[in-house]
Order: C-alpha cells, then sequence, then structure tokens
C-alpha cells in the first residue's frame, strides 16, 4: 500500500456537507478530487518521492476543515483544471477545498505595492488556500505569500502562477508557522515568452513541512530564478521538491537551496531540472548547499539533470558540511568569541538568499527571525 489511510470521519463529513450536492462546474471538480483522495489517501514512505518524509502525524490526527471564504472562479475555471490536483493526496484535498483567491495583473501595468497574502490556521484546524495569479503580458507585480500559524495548526496550500508574454513576477514565499504546526504546499507556476518569474521561498516554522514547485517554460525567452533557505532546529522537517521543466528553446533556469540544519533536524531536497527534446539554447543551473551546526541533523539531497539535446548549458551539484575551518580560524584571529564567529559566518550563508528580498519589511523581519535563532546579535 503506498497510502496513509484515512479515518472516515477525517474529512468526509465536512466534505458532504459542503460540497456533495454541488451540480456546477467547479462542484463537480472538489467531487472527483475528493475522490481521488478518498481513494488514494496521503502519501506513504513506500512512494520514491516521499521515502524520506512521513506524513503519518497527519494523516492520523483529527482535523475540523475551518471555515474560508471562497472567489467566484467561474471565469477562470480553465485555469482551476489545469492544477494538477493528482500530484497526490494533499492537492487533491486542497482541490476538493479550495478557498479561492484570484489576483490578474492587467496587460502593460506595473503594480508597486505587493500582494501580501497571510495564512493562518487555528490549533486543531485545517485550511486549504488556493490562490491563482495572471501577469498578464507586459505586466510586473510582486506576490508575497505569509504561512504565520501561531498553533499546531494545518495549511494545505495551492499556488497557481501564470506569467504572459514579456511580465515579470517576483514570488515571495515566507513560512514561519509555529513548531508544531504542519504545512504542505504547492506551486505551479508557467512561464511565457521572454516572461520572468522570480520566486523565493524561505523555511523557518512548522514541525513538518514540505513546499513542492514545478516550474514550465512554454515558450522561448523566458526566465526563471527558484531560490530558496530552510533553517531548521529541534526535531524539525523540511522537505522540498522542484521540478524546473524545459520544453521550449532558449529559455533560463537558475536555482540556489540552501539549508542550515541544527540540533536532529532533518532536510530533503529533491531537485529535478528537465530538457526536453529540441529545447535546444537552454541554460540550467542547480545548488543545493546545506550547513550541519549539528552532528545528529541530517539532510538527503538529489539534484537531478534529465537531457536530451545536447545544444544546452547545464550544471548541478550538491554540498553537505560543517563552517569552513579557514574562515572561523580568520574570524578568531581578528578576537571575535568562538560562538559569535560562528554565528556570523552562519548568518551569511544564510543571508545570500535572504537579500533576494526587496520588500524592506519582510527581509528586516527575516533578518530578525535568523539573528534570533542563532541567538545572536549584530
Amino acid at each position: 500500500m503506498n497510502s496513509v489511510a484515512i479515518k472516515d470521519t477525517y474529512f468526509s463529513t465536512a466534505f458532504r456537507e459542503r460540497y456533495s450536492e454541488a451540480n456546477d462546474a467547479l462542484g463537480k471538480l472538489r467531487q472527483e478530487a475528493f475522490e481521488y483522495f478518498t481513494e488514494e489517501g496521503f502519501p506513504s514512505v513506500r512512494l520514491e518521492d516521499w521515502k524520506y518524509t512521513n506524513v503519518a502525524r497527519i494523516a492520523s490526527a483529527e482535523w475540523r476543515v475551518g471555515e474560508q471564504v471562497s472567489e467566484d472562479v467561474s471565469g477562470v475555471l480553465d485555469l482551476v483544471r489545469e492544477f494538477k490536483f493528482d500530484r497526490n493526496g494533499f492537492t487533491a484535498l486542497n482541490q476538493a477545498f479550495a478557498a479561492y483567491r484570484v489576483i490578474r495583473v492587467p496587460k502593460d501595468t506595473s503594480v508597486e505595492e505587493p500582494f501580501v497574502i497571510e495564512h493562518v490556521a487555528a490549533a486543531g484546524e485545517a485550511i486549504f488556500p488556493h490562490t491563482i495569479v495572471v501577469a498578464e503580458a507586459g505586466s510586473r507585480a510582486t506576490l508575497v505569500e505569509v504561512f504565520a500559524s501561531e498553533e499546531a495548526g494545518f495549511t494545505n496550500s495551492a499556488t497557481q502562477i501564470f506569467v504572459e508574454e514579456n511580465a515579470n513576477l517576483t514570488h515571495y514565499r515566507v513560512q514561519k508557522d509555529a513548531g508544531d504546526a504542519f504545512n504542505y504546499g504547492v506551486t505551479e507556476a508557467a512561464v511565457g515568452r521572454a516572461a520572468r518569474y522570480d520566486a523565493t521561498s524561505i523555511n523557518l516554522g512548522g514541525a513538518i513541512t514540505r513546499h513542492d514547485i514545478e516550474v514550465s517554460f512554454n515558450a522561448e525567452g523566458g526566465e526563471a530564478s527558484v531560490d530558496g533557505l530552510y533553517m531548521l532546529s529541534g526535531a524539525q522537517h523540511h522537505d522540498t521538491h522542484s521540478i524546473i521543466d524545459h520544453k521550449v528553446p532558449n529559455c533560463t533556469s537558475h536555482q540556489s537551496y540552501k539549508g542550515v540544519l541544527n540540533d536532529t533536524s532533518r532536510g530533503v531536497f529533491n531537485g529535478k531540472v528537465f530538457v526536453r527534446e529540441g529545447a535546444s539554447g537552454t541554460d540550467a543551473i542547480q545548488s543545493n548547499k546545506n550547513l550541519l551546526l549539528s552532528n545528529d541533523a541530517r539532510v538527503d539531497t538529489k539534484p537531478q539533470l534529465e537531457i536530451f539535446n545536447e545544444d544546452v548549458k547545464c550544471a548541478h551539484g550538491a554540498t553537505v558540511g560543517q563552517l569552513e575551518e579557514e574562515e572561523l580560524f580568520y574570524l578568531l584571529t581578528r578576537g571575535l568569541p568562538d560562538a559569535l564567529a560562528r554565528n556570523l559566518l552562519t548568518y551569511g550563508f544564510a543571508e545570500e538568499i535572504i537579500n533576494k528580498i526587496t520588500v524592506a519589511s519582510i527581509k528586516e523581519e527575516l533578518d530578525t527571525a535568523v539573528l534570533n535563532r542563532l541567538g545572536t546579535e549584530i
């Protein structure tokens, strides 16, 4: 069996009460997704993509489905249908209970203020935010998603991104849930001709968290930067699975993920870059670097390239290690105490990703969070 079994009362009662009688197109889509979830359940460690992440604690808990307002998506139902709800049991459950929000950036419009969305699950509550963002041709905007549950809730989110021709979308995803919360999220981004998608994901909180991100190039000249930082302590577990799909020629993707792990925490990074047949001129770089601050911390990293074309520029790599002794020695010889020197080096390692964030308030908050995690001031 490749899924984690669920109790009938788990979500079934809530779904029957809310959506079982819905006969419109969206209602039928919800029913199809819930049927998939009922049959498949939550993914188990027997599945290759989940063998390092055990979600039995999520599956065995008794959740109540939160009351959320969902926007009318009848005008973008074609985009809703593009969501791959059969990716796994989490995505199917999101589609079934999705609380939709639609953001459309008009053609040739530059929006200076970021769109900020905050998701908060109460103790014992499961929420299912589903955001659809359409950056129309020639537009420019920034999306900030913040996950900030203060109690042991469960957030199961989905974000669909459509970056049309010559558009530019910057996407920050900040996960700072309480230490006993659970968080699963998926991001699907489609990049159009000469468009740019710049994503930065910061993962600090939660007991068990996972983010799946998939970026696909649908026309020539697209660019994507997909970067992230996971900073873990205690018994935290975070998993990032990414797919960058070069379907067409002359597109560029650069990906850099960093992990800082302490105590008995565990990190997982699985990154796949596909270069399809005919996608000549592809420029794809992927990197995962991990800093272990404890002998008991662990990371499983697997960057992958699958290339079906010779005219490409591709590279990937991963490192797992501790602080550089030469750098530490340099700071110690300048009179810094050992603990402060180590914290400064760790801060510098993480800050490379945080510095990508251009929203001052978000960056300042993250700087403070990292310093607090390190127990130091600069």
